[in-house]
């Protein structure tokens, strides 16, 4: 089974997909892989893999090889540029930067990227990237121009535009670490706009009642990152996230 139809096909039977994402340059291969299979452990879906600086080259190389060694659900890159490219993982998010003021994010990378991931045979997932307030430090090196949180329609707009240009599915990001996510009128605007389309959210989602209220807006697949850094005890506080988004 393809990764992408392997995710579409938890959506359609479990509710709402579960992603770890893990930075390669927050810590060593070998930690990387404990968070992994301690994520694993507690039900997540699946494996993102990247960040917004220092999350290319021999550190994630590594960090791959040392994850695919101890899970066995699908590893994605989640690239920042065309640097976060490796042929070690099972699929890619295949971006595009869709509110970005610079043009290496919109399609730049793209270009770069796509050769490699022609010849490596990885499975390449067409994503519609949108990043709304606060951004974080992916909105500050994706020169973004945030979404105000105020105002779903945009968000609605720019996701209906990357429906039609072909992408299969659209990611609300908040950013990395941000202090409350995505409001549910965003989500439930682009979710309506988008019908079959797949929604993942993510930023600022830090526990079961929050991924819930980000599920039940309309998410199909949530995003935890920075709490698997910040957790004394990744499966318990997985557990906990996956209990509360699954049917």
């Amino acid at each position: 089974m393809q990764v992408e139809e392997y995710l579409n096909d938890i959506a359609e039977r479990e509710g709402t997909v579960h992603l770890t994402l893990i930075d390669p340059a927050s810590q060593s291969p070998e930690a990387a892989a404990e968070i992994a299979k301690a994520a694993v452990a507690g039900g997540t879906d699946a494996i993102l893999i990247g960040g917004s600086t220092g999350a290319g080259g021999v550190a994630l190389d590594q960090t791959l090889i040392k994850i695919k060694e101890e899970v066995d659900v699908p590893t994605i890159l989640f690239p920042g540029n065309a640097g976060g490219v490796s042929t070690h993982a099972d699929a890619i998010f295949f971006m595009s930067l869709l509110n970005s003021r610079d043009i290496n994010y919109i399609t730049t990378n793209q270009v770069m990227g796509a050769p490699i991931v022609y010849k490596s045979g990885i499975e390449p997932i067409s994503m519609a990237y949108i990043i709304t307030e606060p951004g974080g430090t992916v909105g500050w090196v994706g020169d973004a121009k945030l979404i105000p949180r105020n105002k779903p329609e945009l968000a609605a707009a720019y996701s209906l535009a990357g429906k039609y240009l072909g992408m299969h599915y659209t990611y609300l990001e908040a950013g990395s670490g941000a202090d409350q996510p995505i409001t549910p009128e965003t989500i439930g605007a682009v979710k309506h706009v988008l019908g079959d389309n797949k929604l993942i959210v993510g930023g600022g989602i830090r526990d079961g009642r929050t991924a819930k209220i980000c599920a039940d807006a309309g998410a199909d697949m949530i995003v935890t990152g920075t709490i698997v850094e910040e957790t004394d005890d990744v499966k318990k506080k997985i557990e906990e996230i996956v209990s509360a988004i699954k049917k």
